[in-house]
Parts: C-alpha cells; sequence; structure tokens
C-alpha cells in the first residue's frame, strides 16, 4: 500500500512538472500559424514560436526589400557558415523572450561543446533527423550524428547549397534555427545592446 501510495506520488509530481514545463511560456505570437513540429517528448509548441520567431527576424533583417523567405535564408545560411552573423542586430525583443524560456529546456541543450551547444543527443534532434524531406541532408546528417563527426561547419556546406528546401521542410528549417541561430545566442552580451539603446547624442539638437 505504501509502495502504491509513493508511486502515485511521484507520477502526479512528473506530471505537474511536464505540464508546469509546457506552459512556462506565455507570449505566444505565431500561435495561429500550423505546427511544423510533431514528435513525442517535444515542448512543440515553443519550439514551434521558436522557428516562427526565427524566420520573422531573419526575413525582416535579410529579405525585408524583396519580402523573400527565401532570400533571407540564404543569406543567414550562407554567412553563418563562414561565422558572419551580427545577432545582436537581428534579435527582436520577441526572440529574445523566446531563447530565455528555450534555456529552461536544459535537454536541449550541450554547453559544453565548444563547436555547438546544440544537444544532437536531444528529443528534437532526434525528430529533426527522422523527418528531413530530402534523401541527401538526411543521409549526411545522420551519418555525421551516428559517428558523432556532427558539427555546424561540417552539416553548413551541404546545407548552403540546399537551403531552399527549408521553405517546404521546416524540420530542416527548425535545424537551422536551433543551431545556427539560438544555440549561438549562448554566445553573444546582450548587455551590451541594451546600453547601446540608452546611450543619448547631446549632439543632436530637438
Amino acid at each position: 500500500m505504501t509502495t502504491k501510495f509513493y508511486f502515485i506520488i511521484l507520477f502526479i509530481l512528473c506530471f505537474a512538472t511536464s505540464c508546469k514545463k509546457e506552459n512556462t511560456f506565455k507570449e505566444y505570437e505565431f500561435a495561429d500559424k500550423p505546427a511544423v513540429l510533431e514528435c513525442n517528448n517535444l515542448n512543440s509548441k515553443l519550439y514551434n514560436e521558436a522557428l516562427y520567431s526565427f524566420e520573422n527576424d531573419i526575413l525582416n533583417f535579410y529579405g525585408k526589400d524583396k519580402k523573400s523567405l527565401l532570400l533571407a535564408y540564404s543569406q543567414f545560411i550562407r554567412l553563418s557558415v563562414y561565422g558572419r552573423v551580427n545577432y545582436k542586430n537581428i534579435v527582436s525583443e520577441h526572440t529574445l523572450k523566446v531563447f530565455e524560456a528555450l534555456k529552461n529546456e536544459s535537454e536541449l541543450w550541450n554547453l559544453n561543446n565548444a563547436s555547438s551547444h546544440l544537444n544532437y543527443n536531444s528529443a528534437l534532434m532526434n525528430c529533426i533527423a527522422q523527418n528531413i524531406t530530402n534523401p541527401n541532408l538526411k543521409t549526411t546528417l545522420n551519418a555525421l550524428l551516428s559517428t558523432n563527426s556532427m558539427s555546424p561547419k561540417l552539416f553548413g556546406v551541404p546545407l548552403s547549397t540546399n537551403y531552399s528546401t527549408t521553405l517546404s521542410d521546416k524540420y530542416l528549417a527548425s535545424y537551422v534555427a536551433f543551431e545556427l541561430f539560438y544555440a549561438k545566442l549562448f554566445d553573444v552580451d546582450f548587455s551590451q545592446v541594451e546600453k547601446e539603446k540608452q546611450k543619448v547624442d547631446f549632439n543632436i539638437t530637438q
């Protein structure tokens, strides 16, 4: 009886923790968009929000003039491969809020990995690896993962020549968002951005 009681309590606590994790973030702006990540054991609502917020940011920065998400992906991926992305200029306030929520997804990250802070053994990466539609990219990604050779640079080369796939394949787009964007934000000092915003130019006359 005692064992059964403790089992029930443990189940309730686990369920409550799971619900709390799912509902921590409340400020959804893209909840009306179609769900694109459909895998078990994922905080899908938050991850979908992260993808759409990322796409909105790169569209506003790289593809604003032509309103082209394809152009935005092309520019972002190419610059990411060469380490030339200025994240401070791209990231919106909403995306920063999403990122703060993503930080609480401990299973998603590996901060001890210098080449990428994304955890390649996470449920998200498993979901992406299983569902990418481009057969060549899927084979390459799974081969790199299975041999523990995965890195943004190694996968970046075939990715940069197949960037157009991101428009139809949102699993691949999610890889781009989490690997080349959110994982990189851990290394950005956004406090400096706030300081720049607070500076006043006294040479400007009203």
